[in-house]
């Protein structure tokens, strides 16, 4: 027992005796003895002249029993400790007040919003300066091939291309399934069954493709791109390969880009046959379309340029993949926890341009005519 009752006379304070070590070693033990504690009514004395060792655990397990029991409405009051054990509890009295008088100040909402403009601000600034430097170390390669290290390239395209070839492949499957099942219901009442191959062609190869494919890759190698280079931030790997010469920028932020520039259209023409097969197999199902009327329908329909523009969009979207979940991995802080938001922020991020970059794609190509 870390607490003793002692026997006092009706209408006193309650007396209780600190007993025993309270030290880091036994903080279980005090947790588990408060928690069965038994507390009685009124105002307590709590003497600590039996108190035999005190660390800062034990204080703070002392200072918030006081505080609990403070807070129930009673007077306690910690008489009899010896005087090294009052200077640590003085310390940790002081110390358990500042935290709790501290709190965060409340914000208006334009200050809010202010804020977070503010902080979107420099976002974007780090952003395009980051863009800015890998540009730079991009050209420094252009002019010095020999420094580039293709193991680190090598390696991205296996786990950023190769190992994404199964989900790629069956979501582009099913989406081109979709596509056709969908458009083969309207289309069979105008008797015009033979034009879901214009309809899988284009969308797949247009826009379902190359958008299917980037968001695929940004949820999954993205976020391991931002992972990664986080995790070396927190362990400072990064800075010790500053110290040794190696500029990150050329062993961790090209490899990838490079990578996946490589990795992200040969994925897109991957789901592109996967999409048209899914298409292919339900107009077969749905409307009695067979391989070879399909096949006669779609070179008729779809023509290189569109194949073209969707190789061309899945090249823009590799770099935005890479540069945003590089830049993520740059900005994180010397947490484990910093590394799962900035993940987070990552794949969000990324789609998102990923989305409007199409967005922006569609418009210009509509005003060309393509």
């Amino acid at each position: 027992e870390y607490l003793v009752p002692t026997p006092s006379a009706a209408g006193e304070r309650r007396e209780i005796r600190v007993v025993g070590a309270w030290t880091l070693g036994r903080v279980s033990e005090l947790e588990l003895s408060l928690g069965k504690y038994a507390w009685p009514d009124g105002d307590l004395l709590l003497d600590g002249s039996a108190l035999e060792l005190l660390d800062t655990a034990g204080a703070w397990l002392l200072f918030r029993t006081l505080r609990t029991l403070e807070g129930a409405g009673r007077k306690v009051e910690l008489l009899g400790l010896k005087p090294e054990f009052a200077a640590l509890m003085e310390m940790i009295t002081a110390r358990g007040a500042e935290a709790s008088v501290a709190q965060p100040p409340r914000l208006s909402r334009l200050e809010r919003l202010g804020r977070n403009f503010a902080a979107h601000l420099e976002q974007t600034a780090g952003m395009l300066a980051f863009i800015g430097e890998a540009a730079v170390a991009g050209w420094r390669l252009l002019r010095q091939p020999s420094r580039m290290r293709l193991r680190p390239v090598l390696h991205n395209i296996q786990s950023a291309g190769v190992e994404a070839l199964p989900i790629v492949g069956l979501l582009s499957f099913l989406i081109g399934v979709v596509v056709s099942y969908q458009g083969a219901s309207q289309l069979a009442r105008y008797g015009a069954s033979i034009f879901v191959a214009d309809l899988v062609g284009l969308s797949m190869l247009r826009e379902m493709g190359p958008l299917l494919t980037a968001i695929i890759v940004a949820g999954r190698s993205g976020s391991a791109f931002t992972a990664q280079i986080g995790t070396m931030k927190v362990t400072e790997e990064v800075d010790a390969m500053r110290t040794i010469g190696i500029p990150p920028m050329e062993l961790l932020v090209l490899p990838k880009i490079l990578a996946l520039s490589i990795a992200l259209p040969l994925l897109t023409v991957y789901a592109d046959i996967l999409g048209v097969f899914g298409g292919m197999v339900m107009a077969k199902t749905q409307l009695g379309i067979n391989f070879h009327d399909f096949l006669d329908r779609f070179d008729k329909a779809v023509s290189l340029a569109a194949f073209m523009v969707g190789i061309g969009k899945s090249l823009a979207f590799s770099l935005i993949v890479a540069l945003v979940g590089c830049f993520q991995g740059f900005r994180v802080g010397g947490s484990a926890d910093s590394v799962g938001s900035q993940t987070t922020v990552s794949v969000v991020q990324a789609i998102f341009l990923v989305i409007v970059m199409d967005a922006v794609f569609s418009v210009i190509f509509s005003w060309l005519k393509i």
